[in-house]
């Protein structure tokens, strides 16, 4: 079936914006942990969740298109993969927060891996975003990711400028809760993925 452009847009919208969410509260959480943190760094933290939200639905729509049948067996890992990873940075972020090292201040709150294990955990349940836009042929499954791609940003943005301003007035909590929010978003996904 083809959907005329509007439907188009408004479906990729939407799937967009449900997508965001893990991204948008990991945003907010590392604003939180680090409300001193620059626009420079707040906008590669929101390039970096918007590439993955777009890179992976194209993964999954590619893995669709060759290898449907091996793509459910890695689909079932999605939970534990996403899990793992996001404990791992929330029970780093706590440590960091409660016993700060000597160099803490020579060290960036959020470092490049960091943000890249983040990517990737929060992005990767939408490998299953692959199934939604399979029906679409290349250019249409590439528009959508790029829609994606853009409300990812926004709302990552957004995050991570209302972590800022939460995390000023908590003073040295913002880490712990920031490393508690990744637990949850962490628990929460794979809840789902289990469960359902």
């Amino acid at each position: 079936m083809i959907l005329g452009p509007g439907v188009f847009i408004a479906n990729s919208a939407l799937l967009g914006v449900g997508l965001a969410m893990d991204a948008f509260s990991v945003s907010l959480a590392n604003g939180l942990a680090q409300p001193n943190m620059r626009k420079r760094k707040a906008i590669a933290v929101a390039f970096t969740f918007a590439f993955f939200q777009a890179l992976m639905p194209m993964i999954g729509w590619i893995c669709v298109k060759t290898v449907a049948d091996r793509f459910d067996a890695v689909r079932r890992l999605v939970p534990w993969i996403a899990l793992g990873l996001l404990l791992f940075i929330g029970i780093k972020m706590i440590a960091e927060a409660v016993k700060p090292s000597e160099d803490a201040d020579l060290k960036p709150a959020l470092t490049p891996r960091d943000l890249l294990l983040q990517g990737i955990a929060t992005s990767i349940d939408a490998l299953s975003a692959g199934f939604a836009i399979s029906e679409y042929g290349f250019l249409r499954a590439l528009a959508a990711a790029l829609i994606i791609a853009a409300l990812t940003f926004a709302i990552c943005l957004a995050g991570v400028a209302l972590g800022k301003k939460a995390g000023a007035g908590l003073s040295g909590k913002a880490g712990i809760l920031g490393g508690v929010i990744l637990i949850a978003i962490g628990l929460e996904i794979f809840i789902k993925g289990v469960l359902l």
